[in-house]
This record gives structure tokens, sequence and C-alpha cells, in this order.
């Protein structure tokens, strides 16, 4: 009985020591552990991939948290994708700067946006908020550079370029016969970009919505691209204006009394988008009148009356309710004051019952049987 108790006794304590043994290694483990995390604790992370480099006016360190979900590229793998930014790669210049088409070591295409640039901590930050928000209808932010004095956006790329290049653009042909009904698709797409962003917690204004910032993929599907760049420029550019003269045909009048940016500025916006969508003309073309609602809608009543409104290449494919529904929304979308304009979700619904009833209409009546109806008559029915 004694030897049994003994051997008890003995089987106990040599386990209390194994676990000891134990306890003791997992405690100099974590030691080693946290010594080594911490060699890297001003960048928020253990990866030494997240300190950037500068060679701007001598070299010089930038720490930047590492963040999840958001893709550090190197300058390197740029250079390489986009063959040291050749002219032939470039394909526009947008607010950010120049655009680029690159192709990365994966085979992904992408659109890589370059500005001159001292690296900072709020365009990481921001850059890294933007690539949380994910649409169908928005162009997916992929990740940031940050070297060498510049900075740098990566972007998927739509093949089908912005609606500019389909509307106006007479240095570009489109393939694509860009009639009524491909046109309220767009119009749907690019309004459902837009109400998801009013629909976010906090609301997420765009703030420079125009139609350069429509891009159609390789389906024609639109993406909108460039949300919150106006915000990302004013940030690093110390409260610098971001937005030039030329965008004025977009920009909200009564931008210049708030203080804020508010969701009614990009109804406004879209607004002005629906009229070169009809009429295949920037907007500048029309600006004059963009001061009140008599004013605009004397313009759209004067020029339907001279048939010069509606773009030619629309004639013959649409029915004029279709039309006048969708110049009524284009007026409600730019009325004054900024209060009375439709929520951006109730602009997708009726776009919808546009697109809808006129796909009926043409199934019945047959294509090529809709008629311009003039200005006094769209607009007394």
């Amino acid at each position: 009985m004694a030897g049994s108790f003994a051997a008890i006794v003995g089987a106990v304590g040599g386990a209390l020591a194994v676990l000891a043994t134990v306890i003791l290694l997992l405690w100099i483990r974590m030691k080693q552990y946290g010594k080594f995390s911490n060699k890297n604790s001003e960048t928020g992370s253990s990866d030494p991939s997240a300190v950037v480099e500068t060679k701007r006016g001598g070299s010089s360190p930038f720490s930047a948290p590492s963040i999840t979900g958001i893709r550090q590229f190197r300058m390197e793998e740029l250079e390489q994708a986009t063959r040291n930014f050749s002219e032939t790669n470039l394909i526009g210049c947008g607010t950010f700067g120049l655009v680029f088409k690159g192709l990365l070591s994966d085979g992904t295409v992408v659109a890589v946006k370059k500005r001159m640039g001292e690296p900072r901590q709020e365009f990481v930050e921001e850059v890294a908020y933007l690539s949380t928000i994910c649409h169908r209808n928005l162009v997916v932010l992929l990740g940031y550079c940050q070297e060498r004095g510049y900075q740098m956006l990566v972007s998927e790329y739509l093949p089908n370029g912005s609606m500019c290049s389909h509307l106006y653009d007479t240095g570009k042909s489109s393939t694509t016969k860009l009639e009524f009904k491909p046109r309220l698709s767009v119009a749907i797409g690019a309004a459902k970009g837009l109400c998801h962003l009013h629909g976010l917690n906090p609301t997420f204004v765009h703030g420079n919505f125009k139609t350069g910032n429509v891009l159609v993929d390789e389906n024609f599907i639109a993406k909108v691209a460039d949300a919150g760049m106006s915000k990302i420029l004013e940030k690093i550019e110390d409260g610098a204006s971001s937005v030039s003269s030329s965008l004025n045909a977009f920009k909200d009048p009564e931008m210049e009394q708030l203080e804020v940016l508010y969701e009614t500025s990009d109804v406004y916006s879209f607004g002005v988008f629906l009229l070169e969508l009809v009429s295949g003309k920037e907007a500048t073309t029309y600006e004059e009148a963009f001061g009140s609602n008599h004013s605009l809608i004397q313009l759209v009543e004067n020029h339907l009356r001279s048939n010069d409104l509606v773009d030619p290449r629309l004639v013959g494919g649409f029915t004029a309710e279709g039309m006048r529904d969708l110049l009524w929304l284009m007026i409600k979308c730019m009325s004054f004051p900024g209060k009375s304009r439709p929520r951006m979700e109730n602009v997708v619904v009726e776009i919808d019952r546009i697109l809808e009833t006129e796909i009926e209409r043409t199934m019945v009546m047959g294509e090529g049987t809709a008629t311009v109806a003039l200005g006094s008559h769209l607009f007394t029915s």
C-alpha cells in the first residue's frame, strides 16, 4: 500500500515537473517573440516592408502602418508593369495625375495614377479606407505606392475607358453603338455606384462626379471612379483646392455657400451627366443656364424646339415619353434649392422604370418608330 502511494506521488511530481518545464519554455518563447516584434513597432507591424524609402532631396525613411486589405506596391514592380511609365502606356490625365496602363507579374491589368508628392501618413490612411468600399458599380482600388518622391494609386483597369470617349471625344471612335437604352443602362450603373456611397455609414460623398469618372468595362457595365479623390488631394495638399476650373460645369453652384459636401451636390453632378448622355456634348456648351430652375427648363425647351439638344445618333431609337421622363429627371437633379433634389436611391428606381418602360414600348412599336417631341409638348403633358 505504501509502495502504491509512493508511486502515485512520484507520478504526480513528474507530471508537475514536465508542466513547469513547458510553461518555462513558452515564457521564454513569448519574450523572444515580443523582442522581435518590437523591432519595427514604429511601423505598427513586424513586416519590414512597411517602411518606404524616399529619395527626393536626399534619402529619408517614411514609416506607415501595415494595413490589412490594402496592398503596398514597390516602385520597381510598377516600373516593370508600365514599361518604366512609357508614353505608350499613358492612357490619360486625371484629377490625381497621369494615368498609365500596367500589367502586373501575375497577369492583372491595372491603371496606375502617378503624381509627385512627399510620403504622407494621411495618404495611406485615406487609401486604406477607400479600398474597403466595394460595389459592382465602383472602380476597385487595389493599392498604393509612395517612393522616390512620387505618390501612386493602383486600381482595376476598364478596357472601354470613360464615357467621354463614347459621347463626345472626336479623337476616338467607339466600337459600341451607344443608343438610348444602352445609355440608360450606363446611367443606372453610375447611379447605383453613387447610391452605394451615399448609403454608407457615415455617408460618403463622391465630391467630383463627372462623365470622365464614369468608366465602362468589357460588358459595358458602368463603374464610378475617383470616389474620395478630392478628399485625398485636399489632405495631402494641405487644404488646396484640387478641382480645376474645367470641371465647373459639374460643380453644384450651392457648394460655394456650403462648408461641407452633401449628397445633393453629387445628385446635381449626376443631372449634368444625364444632360451629356442625352446631348452627346460637353456640358460646358450649356453652362450659362445652370444657375436656376427657370433658365435650365428654358434652355431645354429652346434646344428641343431647335432640334439640337438630343444627340443625332439617338434619332429613331427612343420614344418621346422616355426622353421626356429622362429630361424631367435631369431637371429635378439640377433643381434649386438642393434639398428639393431626389435621393440617389430614387434616381436609380426612376431610371430603371424609364428603361423598362422604354423596352416594353419599343417591343410593341418596333425600333425606329420614335420621334422627338417639341419642347412645349414635352413639358405640358
